[in-house]
């Protein structure tokens, strides 16, 4: 359990009416319950991390809560003590379903929950999996908890990058590169290398994340999720440096690696390929690429995620869909259009920290047409702009 400074519940009152906001109000911006952030104001409950940096990103308070609870985590202690369980003891099998089953909700909640709440339940999780690498149980046995444990780790590191914790990232995607070579399961040392490919691509370094998305391809079983995801990443990598060729030849292998793919139980599982997001990838790279039928694919793309306007049931990959879509309609000279759908976007709160650099790409590009109305997409940007955002990820295709 976090342990917060007594300070930390009157630090939080005094920000919070520093901003004019009611407990309810707070609430709903930072998607906490009142009951709760009123228990944290009066020292009821202690905060996690994780809730302190939130707030403090909700409220622009520079860290100022964070620095009144835990330390920060020791993620290299994290996951080299899992990794020596690995390497030191037999396991149980007792539970091995269960935890499985768990993996497949956390890949699946991934989709819906926010990272700042969704990290400490992978940890939870993870630290449940290491209590029972002290088991015993058969080579097999332990061969499906490693692997339980790799997804997990993999999965940690991407909510990292959600978080901009890079070397948190970096760190958990060593750990599952290592518990996958131990497990001897190719498709999670795929995700890995898709996984650093992304973070790469959103940090700019498209060459490093082109080299990523093809070693992820020959490592991973051929159609296999991961196989088809490095592909995908790669023809968005190629769109980003503006190759034309190489694009449409990486969108025509996604095109036949999907073409016949059913619909996985579990849609929404972020490790399963659901044969729908080919629609939505191909109208983000289209979208980078600055190619005309980018508006076509991404108004498809959007429709069919958001049929009802409401967020649909993925209203993280529907935000991003408008962000795909605001910078089609920029590129054909349709900036008001641009500006709705993308203060649409930004207003959800669901444009992870991670892509809050395609928001500002397409502000940026907005205010380039000159139109009178950027200031309104401005106004918006501003209001919701996380105290991360220093422009740092912003590498837009034509300052390259």
């Amino acid at each position: 359990m976090s342990h917060a400074d007594p300070r930390f519940g009157a630090q939080l009152r005094a920000l919070r009416t520093r901003h004019g906001l009611s407990l309810r109000a707070l609430g709903q911006i930072a998607h906490r319950g009142k009951s709760h952030l009123h228990d944290l104001e009066t020292g009821a409950k202690a905060p996690t991390p994780e809730t302190a940096r939130h707030l403090d990103e909700v409220l622009r308070a520079g860290g100022t809560l964070a620095c009144l609870v835990d330390q920060p985590v020791d993620h290299d202690a994290e996951a080299g003590e899992l990794l020596a369980r690995v390497w030191a003891s037999d396991v149980s099998a007792e539970t091995l379903a269960r935890i499985e089953a768990s993996v497949d909700d956390l890949a699946s909640a991934y989709a819906t929950t926010r990272p700042v709440d969704l990290l400490p339940m992978v940890r939870r999780q993870l630290a449940y999996v290491g209590r029972l690498l002290d088991g015993r149980g058969t080579l097999a046995q332990r061969r499906r908890l490693v692997v339980a444990a790799g997804w997990l780790t993999v999965l940690r590191a991407t909510v990292h990058i959600d978080l901009l914790q890079g070397s948190a990232a970096g760190t958990h995607l060593s750990a599952a590169m290592a518990l996958a070579e131990h497990g001897e399961h190719p498709e999670i040392q795929a995700w890995c290398l898709e996984t650093q490919a992304w973070d790469w691509l959103t940090r700019g370094d498209y060459r490093r994340a082109v080299d990523l998305s093809q070693q992820a391809q020959r490592l991973a079983p051929r159609s296999s999720s991961a196989h088809i995801q490095a592909v995908a990443q790669e023809a968005r990598v190629w769109a980003r440096l503006a190759d034309v060729r190489r694009t449409r030849d990486a969108l025509d292998r996604l095109e036949r690696l999907t073409a016949n793919l059913p619909v996985p139980e579990r849609a929404e599982h972020h490790y399963r390929y659901d044969p729908t997001k080919a629609l939505a990838y191909t109208a983000t790279t289209l979208s980078w690429a600055g190619d005309p039928a980018a508006e076509q694919v991404a108004r498809a793309a959007l429709a069919e995620l958001d049929p009802r306007g409401d967020g649909g049931e993925r209203p993280r990959r529907s935000a991003s869909a408008r962000l795909d879509l605001a910078m089609a309609l920029v590129a054909v000279d349709q900036p008001d259009e641009a500006i709705a759908v993308a203060a649409d976007a930004v207003r959800s709160g669901r444009v992870v920290s991670s892509n809050w650099w395609r928001a500002r790409e397409v502000l940026r590009r907005v205010e380039l047409t000159g139109t009178a109305n950027a200031v309104t997409l401005r106004e918006v940007y501003e209001a919701h702009r996380p105290t991360f955002d220093s422009g740092h990820y912003a590498r837009p295709a034509d300052s390259r």
